[in-house]
């Protein structure tokens, strides 16, 4: 994938946060040209100013993904041949609290960007990102696939799932795969990933956060509020090597891989918020944690996924163990916390070391 991206005009959504700082690294390292659009970092320290990623892109667009027309000028201009959407409003909680800006920025941004693919043309492949809460949660010991109905209890679930069904609406009616070569030369998947961890994510009301938080800045108790909940959890590089592979494979014509794509971990990354503190106190040997549970807000108990489509037709697989995971994720917050090391050189290493490279 490094040999293909070399040279390739990509535009990311979301590129100053967490996964659309790790997303950029990488491909910036691979030597693509790269365009970002999003809203400024809103947290300190973040990735994307600890990476000085600003200064080694082509263009750095502050743009609120809701003005469809400076989104659709963007596009006219930078001309990209492939497009990573990952702006978003992404905190369950905080869905509650502004629920309008949540459904604004992650429905009809969405929509804004396809609209620009469509106008402004030249857009080979497209992934949009959305999450694995955008299904119908049952809340049983069942991993969804792709098929499965759509839905959402809360408002970020709930404009996830909408953004979603916008998305296919637009496959459909503008980038059918069977119109491909003929009425188009574009093809769009939505990727749907698990909870990611990774070093340089200080975003709220995350739990390795929250974690990192407490244990390094403030020498206080870890507080979890839905202690028994199981998520799939998974290091960031793991879904961004999934969405990159579709990136890839549409751009060379694959019409196949058009629609909706599950990015989750193997069965050992499915644990309960518990464990998973319990196993980042172990590898960290130090800190401790409360239970403050908090049901104010609504939030799933039990979500799976089955990524065996991705295993079966992309040939995708999680690389990282849970454990795996959890010891790149807090060995990058030591190293930068710790103040002795480059941390672009702990970012690389990581990034070369899941990609082979």
């Amino acid at each position: 994938m490094k040999e293909f991206y070399c040279g390739k005009k990509i535009l990311i959504t979301g590129h100053t946060g967490f996964k659309g700082s790790w997303l950029t690294r990488i491909l910036v390292n691979w030597g693509a040209t790269v365009v970002g659009v999003s809203l400024p970092p809103d947290t300190a320290p973040n990735l994307f100013e600890t990476l000085e990623l600003a200064g080694k892109i082509k263009k750095n667009y502050f743009t609120d993904i809701r003005d469809f027309n400076k989104i659709k000028n963007i596009f006219e201009i930078e001309k990209p041949e492939i497009v990573f959407h990952l702006a978003a409003q992404p905190i369950v909680r905080d869905s509650y609290d502004d629920p309008l800006a949540t459904f604004s920025t992650n429905i009809i941004g969405t929509a804004n960007i396809l609209q620009a693919i469509k106008e402004a043309g030249g857009v080979k492949s497209a992934v949009i990102i959305t999450t694995d809460k955008v299904y119908e949660n049952k809340e049983q010991d069942y991993p969804y696939k792709e098929t499965d109905a759509l839905g959402g209890y809360d408002p970020y679930s709930a404009s996830k799932a909408a953004a979603d069904i916008v998305t296919s609406s637009y496959i459909r009616s503008f980038f059918n795969p069977s119109d491909f070569g003929q009425k188009h030369d574009t093809l769009v998947a939505v990727a749907r990933a698990g909870n990611v961890i990774g070093g340089g994510d200080w975003a709220r009301d995350r739990l390795i956060p929250d974690m990192v938080r407490a244990i390094f800045e403030r020498k206080e108790s870890v507080i979890i509020r839905n202690p028994k909940a199981v998520r799939p959890w998974q290091h960031v590089l793991e879904p961004l090597g999934g969405y990159l592979l579709l990136g890839k494979k549409m751009f060379v014509g694959h019409g196949d891989l058009s629609g909706a794509w599950n990015f989750g971990p193997g069965e050992d990354g499915l644990v309960r918020v518990e464990e998973l503190v319990e196993k980042g106190i172990s590898i960290l040997q130090q800190g401790v944690f409360e239970v403050a549970e908090d049901a104010s807000k609504h939030e799933a108990n039990l979500l799976k996924l089955d990524a065996s489509k991705a295993g079966i037709l992309l040939d995708w697989h999680p690389k990282w163990s849970l454990t795996q995971s959890l010891e790149k994720t807090f060995s990058w917050y030591e190293k930068f916390y710790g103040g002795k090391e480059d941390p672009s050189k702990f970012t690389d290493s990581q990034i070369a070391e899941y990609f082979g490279e």
